[in-house]
């Protein structure tokens, strides 16, 4: 059921390309990026759990929604991609940590002797995703990989997090050419990783809608960059029990108008379905058919600012049904078809 990945020679420095020859029908399909290696870093009991992927695998499957999509090999990021964010002692201290045994990062990170390995997939995942939308090879894609990233920040990881996919893929993406890049995180909670990776950068215009107050307790709406980043970091907090019509009309009122000033060349998308109804570690009301209409929107200003490029990357979600009923909606949203 997933498409697995293979490490072969490498025509990129840092990850593997994306196949070059599609089906006709898959070239307009959103690729998804996907592999059983995501099952791996293994945390027991804790929320962010290896059974979060077979639950998106099979809702996924049980829909059509796995059919004739375009194929994007990829493999594990280098240390010369991930360390364009994260500091240059962190991955050698989490890499020795890891073969050391592991434990916990912090009371909510857990590090097994796999797990950085399945961190530098994810990453490369991520890398690859870009690299074929910029490329044309697809016209979107959805990383569907773990453990999740947005709260890792330059300094470490924390939050369920060990690297920050996404923004790792937005400075592979600079490192690519392209001058713009908006990110756009949903997840419930405030992705403050990858606002410190960009706080005083220009070229990012980093979005979030979030719970307010909530983990990890930055997110105010005051916090909007500094120096040259000042103004293109925009935080809507939004109170618990807030529904798909309040984080639309947020979006709608706060983020679509600066999108559309910023005037992006890609967009990057923090995908987390923690904010839904039927999650445990949220307080929101968010329904599958909320997060099709704010995956509609972002591919509306791919569209429009962006030739359509648009990356999405997994990050929270931990009600498994809820989860993958969730990215099934996303990814049909993706396919330009309107939430059922």
């Amino acid at each position: 059921m997933f498409l697995l990945w293979k490490e072969s020679p490498l025509t990129s420095p840092e990850i593997e390309p994306a196949s070059a020859t599609q089906p006709a029908r898959a070239a307009q399909l959103t690729a998804l990026l996907r592999s059983e290696r995501f099952t791996g870093h293994d945390t027991g009991a804790h929320p962010e759990h290896p059974r979060r992927m077979p639950a998106i695998d099979l809702e996924l499957e049980q829909r059509g929604l796995l059919r004739d999509r375009p194929v994007v090999q990829f493999g594990p990021a280098t240390d010369k991609a991930i360390n364009r964010v994260h500091d240059a002692a962190y991955l050698p201290a989490l890499d020795a940590f890891a073969t050391g045994g592991g434990g916990h990062l912090d009371a909510d990170t857990v590090v097994r002797a796999d797990s950085v390995e399945v961190a530098r997939l994810a990453v490369g995942a991520g890398l690859a995703a870009v690299d074929a939308v910029l490329a044309g090879d697809v016209p979107r894609a959805f990383v569907l990989a773990r453990p999740p990233g947005h709260h890792a920040t330059p300094r470490g990881g924390m939050g369920f997090c060990l690297l920050n996919t996404v923004a790792i893929a937005a400075a592979h993406a600079f490192a690519r050419g392209v001058e713009r890049v908006a990110i756009i995180d949903w997840d419930v909670h405030h992705g403050n990783g990858t606002q410190d990776a960009f706080y005083d950068d220009p070229r990012v215009l980093f979005c979030s809608l979030h719970q307010w107050p909530w983990y990890p307790g930055t997110g105010a709406a005051n916090e909007r960059g500094t120096g040259a980043g000042e103004g293109f970091t925009v935080n809507v907090p939004l109170a618990a029990r807030s529904d798909d019509t309040i984080y639309l009309h947020a979006l709608r009122d706060h983020i679509v108008p600066r999108v559309h000033a910023f005037a992006p060349r890609l967009i990057l998308v923090s995908a987390g379905f923690d904010a839904h109804a039927d999650d445990p570690l949220g307080g929101m009301r968010v329904t599958e058919r909320g997060f099709a209409s704010l995956a509609g929107a972002c591919l509306a200003l791919a569209e429009e600012h962006a030739d359509g490029r648009l990356v999405a990357v997994l990050e929270g979600g931990y009600a498994p049904d809820a989860l993958g009923r969730s990215v099934a909606a996303v990814v049909t949203a993706l396919d330009g078809d309107a939430p059922g």
